[in-house]
């Protein structure tokens, strides 16, 4: 199924390396749909947190998520070190989607690098709790504030599938295609936002 093409070349020596640098859209909400619903479920169920902290923490979390896709945009996918290695760096990390932009399997992150982030997240999210406890807060709110995360970048990695693959039939879609497409094609340096653009606006990176 992974194997190269024409819109989806090479991209390691390695036949093992080059097999895993693909990744069909599909997997992102397999993996993640269950892990944010679930999360937030078990807030409840355990009685860690309530029913109406769970859903307004929710919702929260999914906020916290569009404002880190964009500054992960704007900073990480997009910073180039000054070292020998920081070319090859930022097109392992995202140059290759601009240099591939039509390759299907080379859109939403492979599992191994997105499972790592989202243990690495839901340790942000913890500690935070954590450290909410000593001011007396309640711990169980970033169950469901996680949940409301990972629903987020879920979404974000499907409707970026959607914008390079499908073709757009809602007025929202075709706006986010056509402010994705310009960050693409002529200006690299603004329109970071890919599930919306609301930061860019609040940030003046729309125009």
């Amino acid at each position: 199924m992974f194997k190269a093409s024409d819109v989806s070349p090479r991209m390691f020596e390695s036949d093992f390396m080059d097999f895993f640098s693909r990744t069909h859209w599909l997997v992102v909400p397999a993996l993640y749909l269950p892990l944010s619903l679930g999360t937030a479920a078990a807030a409840v169920w355990t009685g860690a947190a309530g029913a109406l902290t769970t859903v307004l923490a929710f919702a929260v979390g999914f906020v916290i998520w569009t404002l880190t896709e964009y500054w992960l945009h704007r900073t990480a996918f997009h910073w180039i070190p000054e070292a020998s290695w920081g070319e090859r760096f930022h097109f392992l990390v995202h140059g290759v989607h601009h240099t591939w932009h039509k390759d299907p399997y080379r859109l939403v992150m492979p599992p191994a690098v997105s499972i790592t982030l989202a243990v690495v997240f839901y340790g942000v999210f913890w500690v935070a709790a954590q450290l909410g406890a000593l001011g007396g807060l309640s711990t169980g709110w970033h169950l469901g504030a996680y949940g409301g995360f990972v629903l987020g970048y879920c979404v974000y990695d499907c409707v970026h599938y959607m914008i390079h693959h499908w073709k757009p039939r809602s007025r929202w879609m075709k706006q986010l295609r056509a402010h994705h497409m310009n960050h693409h094609f002529n200006h690299p340096e603004t329109r970071f936002g890919v599930s919306n653009t609301v930061w860019d606006h609040v940030f003046g990176t729309a125009g």
